[in-house]
């Protein structure tokens, strides 16, 4: 996956997360680096709780199938 593939990805994410901010990313330069920033922090701590939940996902799954 090239890094424009991997930007393109992510795009619906950040549109999501700028929309729950209220944060309009088309003002592109007159955003200050505080909004860039929550917007960025948020979708890491997205990205972080749907990791988190697919490991409980695989785990509860394991578990299921040793009984």
């Amino acid at each position: 996956m090239t890094k424009s593939d991997n930007k393109r990805a992510l795009q619906p994410l950040k549109d999501q997360i700028a929309n729950e901010l209220n944060i309009n990313l088309a003002d592109g330069p007159n955003l200050t680096t505080a909004q860039v920033g929550h917007v960025g922090g948020q979708m890491v701590k997205k990205m972080i709780d749907a990791y988190e939940n697919s490991i409980k996902d695989v785990t509860n799954n394991t578990n299921g199938m040793q009984g």
